[in-house]
């Protein structure tokens, strides 16, 4: 549960950092306030109060300017500006996932939303339709690729890298823009699985472009949502800078402290029948656990109680809920988590941010399950923050 010091900052519309400024005290200070490790003074509750209640505060303007690509539903986009940054182009193919980001975002006449990303990678002239940015973002899809023969394409006069096109993955449309734009900096964000896919082979391309061709300096840190949601999720952060000499570091994360969430702080009171697991497709899952406990693996559901931890949520969610069910007592069949309990297990909606679901369950699954864990991100942005403006 949030701390009356996170609800009163959030309604104040205050990062971190700058409730730190407003009640002057230091953002480590203000980061155990944030999360009930201590109680702010009673003139610090006072002041958040009249600036919350008045809508006074002076918000500098935008101190950055980001790209948001392959944004899903824009978990990203919430945590880069809840620290000042102003989000001025937007890249998502899929309609059903458009239509939520849309909803959650006002538009800005000077907002670029766009499809296909590709559309704007073939030449120099459609790179410049993307609006000049500070900080480039990407949760890009991880598509098996490989680089081969680099010198062998050398001695034949061939590109190779990024400006091959036979390598035309969805990493080098991101890494043409990152050249071509040269952006302060960068946040990438994959599966934790990205390090080790093709035996590193992936990893250490994703590297070299990153480093030697585009020459950024880069830190990455497979990062865990546990001590924010109660999910066992795991997800690789791969951060850039121009500036080799800006001293980021992922050890800057402020990593919560408290007592860590279970589902009990994400589950709703009231919950539609309709999303208990029907006789016959729990029958299914009880018998596709067995077969395989025969066996001696641990495939099946994972059932779980208001004190327990989830799985990682995944795309998939949707066709039968297995990963992840609620149990509603050994007289009930257990139930799938609703769409508001995955906007809540993926950090989207809090006690003070309603998020809007304009879509079906089938897509709100898949897109809570391709989802960034948001208070993750709003963490590495809060630590990213004094290097970008």
């Amino acid at each position: 549960m949030e701390t009356e010091f996170a609800i009163l900052r959030e309604r104040a519309g205050l990062n971190l950092e700058e409730a730190a400024k407003s009640i002057r005290v230091s953002i480590r200070t203000a980061y155990r306030y944030e999360n009930g490790e201590t109680s702010p003074s009673a003139l610090a509750v006072d002041v958040l109060d009249k600036l919350a209640s008045s809508h006074q505060t002076e918000r500098p303007e935008a101190s950055f300017r980001f790209i948001d690509l392959f944004a899903g539903i824009g978990g990203l986009r919430v945590g880069f500006e809840n620290i000042g940054g102003k989000c001025v182009f937007t890249s998502e193919l899929d309609r059903f996932a458009t239509e939520t980001y849309r909803k959650n975002f006002p538009e800005d006449p000077n907002h670029v939303f766009a499809g296909d990303i590709r559309k704007f990678t073939h030449n120099n002239d459609a790179l410049d339709q993307i609006p000049q940015h500070d900080v480039l973002l990407a949760g890009f899809p991880c598509q098996p690729f490989s680089i081969a023969g680099v010198s062998k394409k050398n001695s034949l006069g061939r590109p190779h890298g990024f400006t091959d096109v036979t390598q035309g993955t969805l990493f080098f449309d991101v890494a043409q823009i990152i050249r071509h734009h040269r952006p302060k900096a960068f946040l990438l964000e994959n599966v934790k699985n990205l390090k080790s896919h093709d035996k590193g082979n992936t990893f250490a391309t994703i590297m070299r472009v990153l480093k030697e061709e585009l020459g950024y300096r880069v830190e990455t840190r497979v990062i865990s949502s546990r001590p924010w949601v109660p999910q066992g999720r795991e997800r690789i952060f791969i951060a850039g800078f121009q500036d080799h000499e800006m001293p980021f570091s992922f050890d800057d994360v402020l990593i919560p402290s408290g007592p860590e969430p279970t589902l009990k702080d994400i589950l709703q009171q009231s919950v539609d029948e309709k999303y208990t697991l029907t006789p016959r497709l729990w029958d299914y899952l009880q018998g596709y656990k067995k077969k395989h406990a025969l066996k001696g693996n641990g495939f099946g559901f994972g059932l779980c109680g208001p004190n327990d931890v989830s799985r990682t949520l995944s795309a998939r969610y949707y066709k039968d809920g297995s990963e992840i069910l609620i149990d509603q007592g050994p007289n009930n069949r257990p139930r799938r988590l609703t769409p508001t309990e995955c906007a809540r297990l993926m950090g989207f909606e809090r006690e003070n941010r309603e998020w809007n679901i304009p879509v079906s369950d089938t897509q709100a699954y898949k897109q809570f399950g391709n989802a960034v864990v948001v208070p993750v991100v709003e963490a590495v942005a809060e630590a990213m923050s004094p290097w970008l403006s």
